[in-house]
């Protein structure tokens, strides 16, 4: 049991928790530097490194028939901690400010809701599968993220880059409140059976 906790899988998911402080490490750097755009491009690529490791911790674990309990408890958590700890930075350093606000405040309660609705519905053995609409609403969070990550460096290359991501993130926090509504629609009649 000990090797399929370290299988290939695991480690990506490994990486991608240890990640977030690493991220984290680059925002405090960034405030000290009087050029930030290193630390901004730093903090980029290495969010994105991590999400595509999100991708590929679950692609590979099932051809390579490498499934396990402790992969599927900690991907859920990792891409979670990366998204939540990102979206605070971002908000901390006003890249995300103002309205906006509400945007990554509807994806984090929305991460933090369905958690814990699968947790519940878990304890009943049952099985919520994730919705095309949720991976589409993942996929462009983690583009959002990168574009606010880049932020005034990418600005520099891709003019717009900050109001690109703005925008996607908008449209991630749509998808959020679509997706999270499906979620608990499929889980509140397990809820209401309960009773």
């Amino acid at each position: 049991m000990a090797s399929r906790a370290y299988n290939i899988p695991n480690l990506l998911t490994y990486a991608r928790i240890l990640a977030v402080p690493v991220i984290v490490l680059c925002f405090f750097v960034e405030g000290k530097l009087e050029s930030s755009d290193f630390a901004r491009w730093a903090g980029f690529w290495i969010f994105a490194v991590a999400s595509i490791t999100d991708y590929l911790d679950g692609y590979l674990a099932r051809i390579w028939n490498q499934t396990s309990n402790i992969g599927r408890m900690l991907d859920p958590i990792a891409d979670k901690l990366l998204v939540a700890a990102v979206l605070l930075l971002l908000a901390a350093d006003q890249t995300i400010a103002g309205w906006s606000l509400w945007a990554a405040i509807t994806i984090l309660c929305r991460e933090i809701l369905v958690s814990g609705l699968r947790e519940y519905l878990a304890a009943l053995k049952v099985s919520v599968p994730v919705t095309r609409i949720a991976k589409w609403k993942t996929t462009i969070q983690m583009v959002a993220i990168a574009f606010l990550l880049a932020g005034p460096a990418g600005d520099q290359v891709l003019p717009h880059t900050t109001q690109i991501g703005i925008g996607l993130l908008w449209i991630a926090a749509i998808l959020t409140f679509y997706s999270g509504y499906d979620y608990f629609r499929a889980g509140v009649k397990h809820l209401v059976d309960e009773e």
